[in-house]
């Protein structure tokens, strides 16, 4: 079984990746740390160093390295993952694959996002509350088409041992 977590940053794909592979006994990869690890830098520094082409596509040669090399796996994906070049397409035309678009509120993503906003390079800039709110109200309009092509999609508004739960009974059918 193979799961693919996507969904906006803050949506919970790590946290809820780690639990639920914990639930089904299956490893669990983050796919920014598996791209840093080969990169030998932060994100952060590739988009600086090698430009978003460069990690784009990367991203996509790893992210289908991992899901070739595994045949159990739990993957998170970055937030912009599904939303460049094909990968949904990818992706959903893969029986073995299963891609869960993991959906919070904006009204919980600025709750989850504003006290962490300084370590994450996308949305460091933002000073208030209300830019943070405006930044991610536009960019879920922009990402939505994309995460809304998963094979299912989850409301992580419950407790990560919660939602983990609803994802083995939507997988497991």
């Amino acid at each position: 079984m193979k799961i693919v977590l996507i969904g906006y940053m803050g949506s919970g794909k790590s946290t809820i990746g780690k639990q639920l592979a914990k639930l089904l006994n299956v490893q669990f990869k983050d796919l920014d740390q598996e791209i840093e690890q080969i990169e030998k830098q932060p994100i952060k520094e590739i988009f600086v160093n090698k430009g978003e082409i460069y990690f784009r596509k990367k991203e996509i040669d790893v992210l289908k390295t991992i899901l070739n090399e595994n045949k159990n796996i739990i993957l998170a994906t970055g937030g912009g993952t599904p939303c460049f070049g094909n990968t949904m397409e990818y992706l959903n035309s893969d029986t073995e694959i299963k891609t869960i678009y993991l959906k919070a509120t904006i009204s919980t993503l600025v709750s989850r996002l504003y006290n962490e906003r300084k370590t994450r390079p996308l949305i460091s800039h933002l000073e208030s509350k209300e830019e943070l709110k405006n930044f991610i109200s536009k960019h879920l309009f922009e990402r939505s088409y994309f995460y809304n092509l998963a094979s299912i999609k989850v409301n992580t508004e419950n407790l990560p041992e919660e939602i983990s739960e609803e994802i083995k009974r939507n997988v497991l059918i």
